[in-house]
């Protein structure tokens, strides 16, 4: 649908902008533009198209906004901030949003991490973790420490670093040339013939966290920074680790003084029914990234929490200079930290962690009754992440998730799709009415694909 197609869509008091200006990310830009899906305004789990239909969020924004959309705490907060303090530098002068979403943000955290780095999204997150732990290293004299580890299908943002290390075939693919060096994968946990269908944690698998071992012997211990994976592996399509495997990669670093990062750009506030994946796991990393959550999606902002020892490590030489080179224009924007201080105001007042632990179960059982339907060969999930996959068309890979999401949308229903996986995400004070109306839309349009 081109500008004058969607024109005949919108309210005759408005006109449709035109659609070519916009490169749009992770976005089939030729077919969205021929027939766009277009979002208007969005209220609790709830958007509103152009064309005044109301469309089911059944993925919580993109992962991120779990306590429902246009949350009137939030949006009050953003609105008085914005009149009264729009924008403060960060170098070298601060401003109080920014100190107090820092203590509230540590004081969730694991035990042991008292300091957090503010960034404006998750592939800063992880570029910045990247940069600490290699940092961390140097200003302890290790400075051979330079190698990185990541793990196949991981997803760790769009940047250099985090494609370096990711693991996503796609998003490396036109950049392979230019990677970081000395980067290294473990293999991926994903396996159908022995997980297939499990609900929660598979049982096997947890021997895959042996292959760092592998790693470890061929280039020695005192070469290897840092190993970073997600607890739970969201973009490649909900992989979920297996009962020990995070637990044997926390003792293979110990044993080698390689840093461990969870990458909770997803997994943090509430996703897993606590504040953050390993506290639900009780496997307690090094460094952590998030995003996403923190601000509720409002405004754009990630934040790097480390432990005490990591920062205090950059704490030496002259005081009077910069600890670490690195920050951002708009790192602990105070716009950014208002909504992130309401944001988890609203999370502890709403109980939406404990919400969303309740309801794993109904969330669960609606899944894994898709079990045995035509075509489906996977079901996935643990907390409030879950994914139905799908056998590709022959030939055709991708095309037929793409066509679920389509007719998903036109149907009332936002639902992502990783190719032929669609990937659910709801909020976290999602309700079983709700649950019943998105896998009905959902049952009712996979029976037409098919």
């Amino acid at each position: 649908m081109s500008s004058q197609a969607l024109n005949q869509s919108l309210p005759l008091t408005e006109s449709a902008p035109d659609l070519n200006a916009f490169w749009m990310p992770f976005t089939a830009n030729r077919s969205f533009k021929d027939k766009p899906r277009m979002i208007d305004s969005a209220d609790g789990f709830y958007y509103t198209s152009s064309d005044e239909r109301k469309i089911l969020d059944s993925l919580s924004g993109l992962w991120t906004s779990g306590a429902g959309h246009c949350h009137p705490k939030i949006v009050e907060a953003v609105q008085k901030q914005v009149a009264k303090l729009d924008y403060a530098v960060s170098f070298q002068v601060g401003h109080p949003g920014a100190f107090e979403l820092a203590e509230k943000v540590t004081n969730m955290a694991p035990e042991g991490f008292d300091h957090c780095f503010f960034t404006n999204s998750g592939s800063e997150s992880v570029e910045t973790a990247l940069k600490i732990a290699l940092g961390f290293h140097h200003a302890k004299g290790n400075t051979s420490r330079t190698r990185l580890v990541g793990r196949e299908k991981g997803y760790h943002g769009v940047n250099f670093g985090g494609i370096s290390v990711g693991g996503l075939p796609a998003n490396r693919k036109m950049f392979s040339g230019s990677l970081l060096p000395n980067t290294h994968h473990i293999p991926h946990t994903h396996n159908l013939e022995h997980n297939a269908f499990s609900k929660g944690q598979p049982q096997w698998g947890a021997h895959l966290a042996d292959e760092l071992e592998r790693i470890v012997t061929l280039e020695d211990a005192s070469n290897i920074a840092a190993v970073i994976v997600e607890p739970v592996a969201g973009s490649a399509g909900v992989l979920v680790p297996p009962v020990n495997y995070l637990r044997k990669l926390r003792e293979i670093c110990d044993r080698h003084g390689i840093l461990l990062i969870f990458d909770e750009v997803i997994t943090a506030f509430g996703r897993v029914g606590s504040a953050f994946a390993s506290q639900r796991f009780d496997v307690i990393p090094d460094i952590i990234t998030t995003a996403k959550g923190l601000t509720n999606g409002v405004i754009p902002m990630g934040a790097v929490l480390v432990r005490k020892e990591i920062h205090e490590a950059f704490m030496q030489g002259p005081e009077f200079a910069a600890e670490i080179f690195h920050g951002y224009t708009y790192s602990g924007h105070p716009v950014a930290a208002a909504a992130g201080i309401a944001t988890l105001d609203v999370y502890q007042e709403e109980g939406l962690f404990e919400r969303a632990r309740e309801n794993e179960k109904t969330f669960e059982d609606a899944l894994h009754s898709f079990n045995g339907v035509e075509n489906v060969i996977d079901i996935r999930n643990f907390g409030l992440m879950g994914a139905i996959e799908l056998a590709p068309r022959e030939g055709a890979p991708g095309v037929r998730g793409f066509a679920i999401h389509t007719k998903c949308f036109e149907e009332g229903l936002l639902v992502r799709n990783g190719m032929d996986t669609l990937v659910f995400s709801p909020f976290l004070a999602f309700t079983e009415e709700l649950f019943e109306k998105t896998f009905d839309i959902f049952k009712s349009v996979l029976k037409k694909i098919n």
